[in-house]
């Protein structure tokens, strides 16, 4: 892929941290059906990247509990309860290849928006603290976490947003996202899309339509995406040669 980039839009759970949130919503899941049911692969076909009610809903209709309207508000509130004191309790870590990227990406002239459909971005972004003493929060230059839109992704208009708040058409605009309905949000704005598999999951996050998956975000090449090119690190050839 080849194009003039002057953005770089985050998700945040599953992207820059490793958040609790399917922790909590497998707790709070007791009571509405079986948490037994409630594995990463299911949290990730189902729940990552949606709305809180929406996921909400998702989750207990997947699972063949009663899925109200009610019940999966009542649901989603109590997994509102379990994340909070989760966050509060610091049971969460920011990856080390997420920052390396956004320092990287900052370094190299972009703008940098967050765009998660969680309302809980902030807390934890704010706790994370650079080298230099910043924190992970204030590396970027617009925050749309939480923002209240018509449609949840894989509809784009969270991203739309978030490309506005930073002045960049979204042609120019890249996405980096690890759940398929963040992907497919992304390709329907017109944007380019780089998926990070951290749980085995490059096949979906392919299927979902990334330009390109890595299972780190360091292997990702910036002297490359200055040219327009996004494209994993060419791999080296460290093994020794022997000479007869």
């Amino acid at each position: 892929m080849t194009r003039s980039l002057r953005a770089a839009i985050f998700d945040v759970d599953g992207v820059l941290v490793n958040s609790p949130h399917e922790r909590a919503w497998r707790e709070a899941l007791a009571g509405f059906a079986d948490p037994a049911g409630f594995t990463t692969a299911f949290y990730q076909a189902h729940v990552a990247g949606k709305r809180r009610l929406d996921g909400a809903l998702a989750a207990l209709e997947a699972l063949g509990g009663a899925a109200t309207a009610a019940q999966a508000a009542a649901y989603a509130e109590r997994k509102q309860g379990v994340i909070d004191r989760l966050i509060a309790e610091n049971r969460f870590e920011a990856f080390p290849d997420a920052m390396h990227l956004a320092l990287g990406l900052k370094g190299a002239g972009l703008r940098l928006a967050l765009a998660s459909s969680s309302k809980n971005a902030d807390a934890m972004l704010t706790r994370v603290l650079l080298p230099d003493g910043r924190t992970l929060r204030d590396l970027f230059d617009a925050d749309l976490s939480g923002r209240e839109v018509a449609r949840g992704k894989p509809d784009p208009a969270l991203f739309l947003l978030a490309a506005e708040a930073v002045g960049a058409p979204p042609a120019t605009c890249l996405v980096i996202e690890d759940a398929p309905s963040g992907i497919a949000a992304a390709r329907a704005g017109g944007m380019a899309a780089l998926g990070i598999a951290r749980l085995g999951d490059e096949a979906l996050l392919r299927e979902a339509g990334a330009d390109l998956v890595l299972t780190s975000l360091d292997r990702l090449d910036i002297a490359a995406l200055r040219c327009g090119l996004l494209r994993e690190q060419p791999a080296t050839d460290a093994s020794p040669t022997t000479e007869g």
